[in-house]
């Protein structure tokens, strides 16, 4: 964030009038706008002002784009960096409209605050609005992403409310104005948990809204740094400043077919996959999703990795990555629906392809 360079070139604006007051420089000229940027600069190099840091009650928006490693490595670097860099408008586009302030772009994450610099009453529905507006945007840029030949892109979105530390972090090598605290970290393991095109709002988050926004039943989720289970509630609507909802995605409008198709896969903890492989039948597929079969009992919102062995593949298999939506049992065995969170390109079309065939409409 840019609160300590707005203080410094404040500074360095006042040095500049006191100087030319006082006869020691000259009356203004073009050149303004370059002594000043420069003053300021070195104002912020040197660690001047001092930053005051602020312990304040605000709400947190953290989005991603699902499998974007997967598209990373499957299309040419430049094409990939103007993709993003699309992507990145329209959201910061955006994100300023409703007041948000971009704390920081990871990768193909983006952390933003509402309520620093400045708190307001709506942060909260504003941040809730924010989200919306973003996925509905995602329409328009993925049009423009297949009319230049890339993959569509699908986000996920977690907003969480509590209280953090705002202040200068870092050293003579770099340093930035940003947010630290377990609120903000919470925000993350929700973020983990959101599926493409969902929105995910936390309890803190809920209670504030609940009087304009719609939402499903609450999904009580483990979530690592939190002593006890947490309430998560995908976002539908809300009617504050408008009434808007957020986009059906493509995944939920797929046709599913009926199939045998043997699976193996192991589980996932965190970001690593661990040894153990476990067998399974893929007896439902659709174009993001499937219904798996198996003998073990699989975690609701856990995650796995399977490598798909089907005829569409040929003698090839595909590494899908999956979260697990519900499981039940029945009789002796388990089972349990699960949506994409990553595939590969070639994937995508041979499961799209395959399900058009199988119900008549490729």
């Amino acid at each position: 964030m840019s609160k300590h360079k707005n203080n410094a070139t404040e500074v360095a604006t006042q040095i500049l009038q006191s100087l030319r007051d006082d006869g020691l420089l000259s009356e203004s000229t073009e050149r303004d706008s370059d002594v000043l940027d420069h003053l300021a600069n070195v104002l912020v190099y040197a660690g001047f002002p001092e930053r005051d840091v602020l312990t304040k009650n605000i709400t947190i928006l953290l989005s991603d784009i699902r499998g974007f490693s997967n598209i990373a490595e499957s299309y040419p670097a430049t094409d990939v960096v103007q993709m993003l860099n699309r992507y990145f408008q329209a959201m910061g586009d955006i994100i300023t409209s409703y007041g948000g302030t971009i704390d920081k772009m990871m990768g193909d994450s983006i952390l933003v605050v509402f309520g620093i610099p400045q708190e307001r009453e709506s942060d909260v529905e504003n941040a809730i609005a924010c989200a919306v507006e973003m996925q509905m945007a995602m329409s328009k840029l993925n049009k423009t992403n297949q009319s230049l030949g890339m993959p569509d892109l699908f986000v996920g979105i977690a907003i969480n409310t509590g209280s953090v530390v705002a202040g200068d972090l870092g050293s003579k090598h770099y340093h930035e104005y940003t947010i630290i605290g377990d609120e903000v970290n919470l925000t993350s393991r929700i973020e983990a948990h959101c599926l493409r095109g969902q929105i995910l709002i936390s309890e803190n988050t809920y209670e504030l809204s609940k009087n304009f926004v719609e939402v499903g039943s609450p999904n009580r989720v483990e979530v690592k740094g939190a002593r006890d289970a947490i309430d998560l509630y995908e976002l539908y609507a809300t009617e504050r400043p408008k009434n808007m909802e957020v986009p059906r995605r493509e995944g939920r409008k797929s046709p599913r077919i009926k199939v045998s198709m043997p699976v193996i896969f192991q589980n996932l903890a965190g970001k690593i996959v661990l040894d153990e492989k476990y067998s399974g039948e893929v007896i439902d597929i659709s174009y993001h999703g499937l219904l798996v079969e198996t003998d073990v009992k699989l975690g609701k919102s856990s995650e796995i990795k399977m490598a798909l062995s089907v005829e569409l593949f040929s003698d090839r298999t595909t590494d899908v990555y999956a979260r697990i939506i519900n499981t039940e049992k029945v009789a002796d065995h388990y089972k349990s629906s699960m949506e994409f969170t990553t595939i590969g390109t070639e994937g995508v079309k041979a499961i799209k392809q395959y399900v058009d065939n199988m119900v008549g409409i490729g």
